[in-house]
């Protein structure tokens, strides 16, 4: 039967963990306003995800839902390797890293990247836990890198590393990644995260990897966390399917400062270019071991919805917190609270004449705009590949958005859009017909009611599953 869940039209994506690994919990979290799954491959068995992926798709087909399921690659992550207790390093002091492997010592530090040597370059930092020790590159020989300690610390065992000032040769899909992506596709997920995306070419390589399977809507999803990421970003947006803020290696890789501002500006890309787009990393951090966000938390879910997001992201909050369905509470809250505000809607974006898809476009465009203009509660739209869709989302109308497809399997790719509510249906009536059949099926589960304007798009003639041409304007009887 189906579940009564939270529903509000920036998304809400939860990470798989140990905190809700049972069918309840997910069960829970879903009610509470989850509607994309994540499961991060830096962590965890087959056998573990499998589980996640298996509860997911058994919630869905048990309570008509359509939850997404969103495999997040680790990509070339570099990290220390074993430390015995803890290390002290120390302003000043010298300490070589070699990437032959060992327990690493105050005097020899092992990074899990073999090509180190070959990458830095005299002067240039290397970052150790989020940035918290600071060391610069003093020689570099013998495969071996002599640095100074800038700022030290204490340093435990397989900590992340970054080096934002250095262009690193390895690729962004690893050996590793190229495993976990063949049984991600095998089992069905909806979108693959890639990591530390520099260029274009890394995401269109994924796609050629994934090649046939694109046609059961797997997506792609580029994470943005390295500087020159934020130099190619409009090609980046312009090769994938959705782009996630990971603010975390973001903020050690830029200035920290920056990211504000870089934030604005890639959902804005993003909404332009009627691309999905994810703020992720520490939006509820507090909440892992709290059971109460703080206000600069609170201020910051809700500046992303107001800068446009399609979606906000939880991770440690939901795999390994106290409190995850109290977490995703909070989160609904605040996403619910924000969306009452007039100024997130009804972005203005004109359709570019110059587009291939420029009729879709206007068509979409202008079923928004109309639907401003008569406060219409709804606009419907009819696809098979996903673009009316897409396009109708970009433009955030406050009406909302009921997508109608013959397509099962793109049905849990769309949950990850703005204000997008999916459903299946199949039909070879005419035009006429099949507007008022989905009116009535939103009625009966009363989504509209007598009296509410909609508004529709559609191909005509339906049979010929072509590009979105018409517009029509419905009554609700």
């Amino acid at each position: 039967m189906p579940l009564k869940v939270a529903v509000n039209k920036a998304k809400i994506i939860a990470t798989y963990g140990p905190a809700i690994e049972t069918k309840d919990k997910l069960i829970e979290i879903i009610q509470a306003g989850v509607d994309v799954i994540r499961f991060n491959f830096s962590h965890g068995d087959y056998a573990f995800h499998q589980n996640g992926f298996n509860l997911v798709k058994e919630i869905n087909k048990e309570h008509k839902l359509n939850i997404a399921i969103l495999s997040d690659l680790q990509g070339p992550k570099i990290r220390i390797g074993k430390v015995d207790g803890e290390l002290v390093l120390k302003k000043k002091e010298l300490v070589e890293i070699t990437d032959k492997e060992c327990v690493s010592t105050k005097d020899t530090l092992f990074v899990s990247y073999e090509k180190l040597y070959k990458d830095v370059t005299i002067g240039e930092r290397i970052l150790i836990n989020d940035g918290n020790i600071e060391l610069k590159v003093v020689s570099v020989n013998d495969k071996k890198i002599q640095a100074e300690v800038i700022y030290g610390g204490i340093l435990t065992s397989n900590k992340g590393v970054n080096l934002p000032e250095t262009s690193l040769s390895a690729p962004s899909l690893t050996p590793k990644d190229l495993k976990d992506l063949d049984f991600a596709l095998k089992e069905g997920t909806n979108w693959v995260a890639l990591s530390f995306v520099r260029k274009a070419s890394d995401i269109k390589k994924v796609i050629s990897i994934i090649g046939e399977e694109r046609h059961s809507y797997t997506k792609v999803i580029s994470k943005i966390e390295k500087p020159e990421a934020i130099e190619n970003i409009d090609s980046i947006i312009a090769a994938t399917d959705a782009i996630m803020i990971a603010r975390g290696d973001l903020g050690v890789e830029v200035p920290p400062e920056k990211v504000p501002l870089l934030q604005k500006d890639i959902i804005d890309k993003c909404i332009i270019n009627a691309k999905p787009v994810i703020v992720a990393t520490q939006m509820m951090e507090s909440m892992i071991k709290n059971p109460v966000a703080t206000r600069a938390e609170i201020n910051d879910v809700a500046n992303a919805v107001l800068d446009g997001t399609d979606a906000v992201m939880l991770s440690g909050e939901t795999s390994i917190g106290k409190y995850p369905v109290r977490v995703v509470q909070t989160m609904q809250q605040i996403l619910s609270n924000i969306e009452d505000a007039e100024l997130i809607y009804n972005k203005q974006l004109v359709a570019n004449p110059e587009s291939e898809t420029f009729l879709s476009d206007a068509i979409c465009y202008n079923a928004c705009k109309i639907a401003k203009e008569i406060s219409a509660k709804a606009i419907i739209g009819m696809t098979m590949s996903g673009y009316t869709a897409f396009k109708i989302s970009s433009y955030r109308p406050k009406a909302k958005i009921f997508i109608f497809t013959e397509n099962k399997k793109l049905l849990p790719t769309l949950n990850l859009f703005w204000g997008i509510r999916a459903f299946y249906y199949n039909s070879e009536v005419g035009t006429n017909e099949t507007i008022d059949d989905v009116i009535q099926l939103l009625k009966t589960n009363k989504l509209v009611k007598r009296t509410d304007l909609i508004v529709n798009t559609a191909a005509m003639p339906l049979k010929s599953k072509g590009k979105t041409n018409a517009l029509k304007v419905s009554l609700v009887e």
